[in-house]
């Protein structure tokens, strides 16, 4: 039966979610990647509903960290295996590791993910396409036939590094070709496996900026925001925002983690679902306006006053005449007052992080690789406006909702359980109702 025959319920701030029939019951799966924001999250979502998943391998090179698997109750880190899989190895050697766990799986949900430094569109392709193919060609080798694979891609299918395309972005949107893309030949390879294991199908997962709290800050967008506005607090100076007016008054939409969980479970789940790409957002639209003078109350900051208007004072990237996703016009141009990898530079904010680790007793410094922990941010800060529909999804019945400034607001205050935020100043974050 359909999740759509039972009554919907809430977890927490996490709204209208499915309910699926009691019929289903002891299944397994395998989350690959568990130790990254959206495989760490779907794990917890799987973990939740202990009579639909009895076990959840956890498949990566290492295990999700113990501060990490300290935010999950005790039943359900006993339900949680890990098993050491190197993915770039060969498919006869990932079967091996395979069957000496005893690895069994009634879904699939992939999130591995490889960026080697300084890496080209080509070898991102090469070394992406290749962690996919190993293992899923591992699977029958290891006598393991999942009913359900799903492969979590990202918005960069739909060009948004590249410029502007046609907005919002819908799962029929056609491939951007102005480089390459190792989504692309992912998609492909498991399109090829399901059609030459019938027994199993497919899905694919499109999310925005993605939300929820990982001890790896690298491919958390909003982790540096908070590290900017706890340090802005603690020296007692206005939370500035850096972009100009356009990315001040710009809509974006964001995808937390555990939502993004709770709809994937339900794709992989529902039969009506099957062989579907599918967006993966929170639907609640939240421009900058909206999220800084948020972000400054819940770290004490002082508000700042909105996005730099003199445009002398202003920084523009003019990428010069570029083709754009879009076909025809003009390319992005993002215009700034100041960059967060800038600030993050400076030796007094350096210092001023070290205090707060101190007082707070914080044990990640972002500031060590600033490139790596502060550059992602500058994208939701000041360069990026990036919406993605959820009409399809509504069209096949997901029903889901979480307000992303309640989410965001939480994905923080589990940064400070595992080490790597201060506490915020309030009990709780205002919605946008």
């Amino acid at each position: 039966m359909s999740s759509s025959d039972y009554p919907l319920h809430t977890k927490g701030i996490f709204k209208s979610l499915p309910t699926f029939s009691p019929d289903l019951k002891d299944l397994t799966a395998i989350v690959t990647g568990a130790n990254g924001i959206s495989g760490f999250h779907t794990m917890r979502v799987l973990l939740e509903a202990p009579q639909r998943w009895k076990k959840v391998w956890a498949a990566s090179r290492r295990p999700p960290p113990e501060e990490m698997m300290a935010l999950l109750p005790a039943e359900q880190r006993a339900r949680v295996e890990h098993v050491a899989l190197d993915f770039l190895s060969s498919p006869e050697e990932i079967a091996k590791e395979l069957k000496a766990k005893g690895v069994t799986a009634d879904a699939v949900f992939f999130y591995s993910y490889a960026q080697p430094k300084n890496a080209t569109a080509e070898a991102m392709v090469d070394v992406n396409s290749a962690l996919l193919r190993n293992f899923i060609e591992a699977l029958p080798k290891a006598d393991i036939e999942p009913s359900r694979i799903l492969l979590q891609i990202g918005a960069k299918t739909y060009g948004v590094h590249l410029g502007p395309a046609r907005t919002p972005h819908v799962e029929s949107d056609p491939r951007i070709d102005l480089e390459p893309n190792f989504y692309y030949p992912q998609e492909d390879i498991l399109y090829q496996y399901c059609k030459d294991h019938p027994e199993t199908k497919w899905n694919v997962i499109v999310p925005a900026w993605i939300i929820g709290a990982v001890n790896n800050a690298a491919m958390n967008a909003l982790h540096p925001l908070a590290v900017y506005a706890a340090v802005q607090a603690h020296k007692r100076e206005p939370l500035h925002f850096p972009g100009d007016y356009d990315s001040w008054m710009g809509v974006n939409t964001h995808s937390s983690a555990k939502l993004t969980g709770y709809l994937s479970e339900w794709a992989a789940l529902e039969e009506k679902c099957a062989n579907q790409t599918f967006n993966a957002s929170d639907d609640s639209p939240l421009p900058n306006n909206r999220l800084w003078p948020e972000l400054a109350r819940w770290y004490g900051a002082e508000a700042g006053s909105g996005p730099e208007l003199d445009e002398s004072k202003l920084t523009t990237i003019d990428p010069g005449n570029v083709p754009t996703p879009l076909g025809y016009g003009p390319p992005l141009t993002p215009r700034f007052s100041f960059t967060l990898s800038q600030w993050a530079g400076k030796e007094e904010n350096q210092a001023a992080w070290k205090e707060v680790m101190k007082k707070e007793g914080v044990t990640h410094n972002p500031f060590e690789d600033i490139e790596a922990n502060f550059s992602f941010g500058e994208a939701v800060a000041w360069a990026r406006v990036l919406q993605i529909s959820m009409n399809k999804a509504r069209y096949f019945g997901w029903t889901g909702h979480v307000d992303t400034l309640e989410s965001l607001f939480l994905a923080y205050g589990e940064f400070q359980k595992i080490g790597m935020l201060p506490p915020m100043v309030v009990d709780k974050a205002n919605p946008l109702i």
